[in-house]
């Protein structure tokens, strides 16, 4: 498989998507951002002021006025600082809020398919850092940098009145340090997006070991998750130490370069004061201006690197959002207000991997209410079948029919809000029992509630909790049996009430007082509802509508139970086997 080109977002992108939707709340933070500069050049000239006027003619009075006037800039200069942050601050963390919400939003709309080669970890890190980012890019990042550029050129322009030579003599290290600075930037940033990966990567292994605790310790494999870890975090560590030297590259030259400009102007500013070109205050004025130039520029490489790590960021959510979605308007814009149930596969075929085809040529006809069983070996491609009837999956050759209608024309929301799944994997959310049954209709009424657990015997050991249906059951129901989770999910389904039902391996996890307890409510769940069953006990299915038997991708036997016991074929070869277990 070709590697993708990498997306790298640009700046006119950055600015008609994040920046300008904003522009009020920046209009208004650049406007305090100037009233903040301008009042903190107040300082400078009050001293030329002091040094020249003030002091040699002992004018007490107008020392009062001086102060007064300093002290005023400096309040200025707080008050204005206060209302930036807050009103920067605030919407750069609630565009950062946004954002994770639309990354999430998509994700989870992706087909089945990526979720299948992703880290759950690594997604959670894709929706929770990579945006973190862009609060640099409307908030006081951003803010920092135009103020520093207007206090730099205000500053230059002050700097020149004074002596333009002495401001040429201190502009050459200036501009050294702004093309260091570029190119130092410049290789940055694929450091920052590099990071995104890496922290997506160690994030998503430290939830697989902390999500499969159980599994670590029953092998006493605590060491090897360890050394894993760690292998993970130091090459993080190397990742921010590069970006660390790269910035530092940067930071030093700055710090070089004032140097240098300020051991430059003493020796060209005393001896213009000694020579009389020069008044004491003109020179203490020029070297505070010139602080006030040169420190927004030496920041730059600060603000330059927190910038670069938004664009990084942004690279990743870029890619991410420009993955195809599960729904594709485009072809799918049929809306079934109504679904009877009758499905029909029409030579489907179907490959993980292009070229290795799992299901060949399937066809067959469930009709509305029949309950359809998939039977094989372990790999055959039954929980394909289901998956294609699901709509997890979609066919890469043939068709799938529901009511006469292509499948993959009818919208997802109309087809899923009918549709009801009991998986192998009896997945359950972190809370109450209640909420997990509710979770499928979550405006359903108390008595629909208890109806479903009773149908799904839930009720036989709720009654025996001290909270009955809110007694929470820990992440993904480890505080209960498997049989226990089983019988919730398939509560859950009863209380979903859908046209479509697919039970893969529904009883995989039950004992055998659960699977009689089980199998009645199943019975009546089924009733009227097209359905889907895959079992390796071929005793849950003996009354099935019709029975498909697939051995590597394809029907090899169809009927009912009795039928295909009478062909003496694979089926009853699979039957036989587990009756001798």
């Amino acid at each position: 498989m070709a590697k993708s080109k990498e997306r790298r977002v640009t700046i006119r992108q950055v600015f008609t998507t994040i920046v300008w939707p904003r522009r009020k709340h920046l209009f208004l933070g650049l406007f305090l951002i100037v009233i903040s500069r301008l009042a903190s050049l107040v300082l400078p000239g009050a001293s030329k002021y002091l040094v020249d006027d003030v002091i040699p003619s002992n004018d007490l009075n107008m020392l009062k006025w001086l102060i007064l006037a300093v002290v005023a800039s400096i309040v200025v200069q707080s008050v204005t600082s206060y209302a930036l942050t807050q009103i920067l601050s605030v919407e750069a963390q609630h565009l950062i809020a946004k954002l994770r919400s639309q990354v999430q939003k998509h994700i989870i709309k992706l087909p089945i398919r990526y979720f299948d080669n992703a880290k759950t970890g690594e997604l959670v890190s894709r929706i929770m850092t990579d945006v973190e980012g862009v609060r640099n890019l409307v908030g006081t990042g951003f803010a920092q940098m135009v103020g520093g550029i207007l206090t730099a050129i205000i500053s230059l322009a002050l700097l020149i009145s004074i002596s333009p030579m002495m401001t040429l003599y201190v502009l050459l290290p200036v501009v050294v340090f702004g093309l260091v600075s570029l190119k130092a930037f410049g290789k940055i940033r694929p450091i920052f997006r590099e990071r995104g990966k890496i922290n997506a990567q160690v994030t998503g292994r430290l939830t697989e070991t902390l999500g499969g605790i159980r599994v670590i310790k029953g092998f006493n494999a605590e060491q090897q998750e360890i050394k894993t870890f760690e292998r993970g975090v130091d090459e993080l560590f190397q990742n921010v130490k590069a970006s660390l030297t790269a910035t530092s590259v940067v930071t030093s030259a700055g710090a070089l370069l004032l140097g240098l400009a300020s051991a430059g102007i003493m020796g060209i500013g005393g001896y213009m004061i000694m020579e009389g070109q020069m008044t004491f205050g003109d020179f203490l004025a020029f070297t505070l201006y010139l602080g006030f130039m040169i420190a927004p520029i030496v920041q730059m490489s600060n603000i330059g690197s927190q910038l670069t790590e938004a664009f990084a960021g942004l690279d990743r959510t870029e890619e991410i959002m420009n993955t195809p979605l599960e729904a594709d308007d485009r072809t799918r814009t049929v809306s079934l207000d109504r679904i009877d149930g009758d499905v029909e596969f029409r030579d489907v075929s179907f490959a993980y991997e292009s070229g290795k085809d799992v299901v060949k040529g399937i066809s067959f006809t469930a009709p509305a209410g029949s309950v359809t069983a998939l039977v094989g070996s372990s790999g055959s491609g039954k929980t394909t079948i289901a998956g294609l009837a699901a709509t997890f999956l979609n066919p890469d050759a043939g068709q799938i029919l529901l009511d006469g209608k292509d499948l993959q024309a009818v919208t997802l929301d109309s087809f899923r809000s009918r549709l009801g799944v009991v998986l192998q994997d009896d997945f359950l959310f972190e809370g109450t029992i209640r909420e997990n049954i509710l979770f499928p209709r979550p405006d359903a009424t108390e008595e629909q509630v208890k109806s479903a657990a009773r149908a799904a015997h839930v009720s036989e050991f709720t009654d025996r909790f001290e909270k009955g249906l809110d007694t929470l059951i820990g992440e993904r129901g480890v505080k209960l049996s498997g049989g226990q989770r089983q019988r919730i999910a398939i509560a859950r389904a009863i209380l979903a009430d859908p046209r479509i039902l697919i039970l893969d391996e529904a009883t995989s996890n039950l004992d055998t007082e659960s699977e009689s307890l089980i199998q009645a409510s199943l019975k009546e769940l089924m009733k009227g509802r097209t359905t889907f069953v895959i079992a390796h006990r071929l005793s849950t299915i003996r009354q099935a509508d019709q029975i498909l038997v697939i051995e590597q991708g394809r029907i090899v036997e169809r009927g009912q139970h009795e039928e295909l016991i009478a062909l003496k074929g694979r089926y009853y070869q699979l039957y036989t086997y587990q009756a001798r277990i």
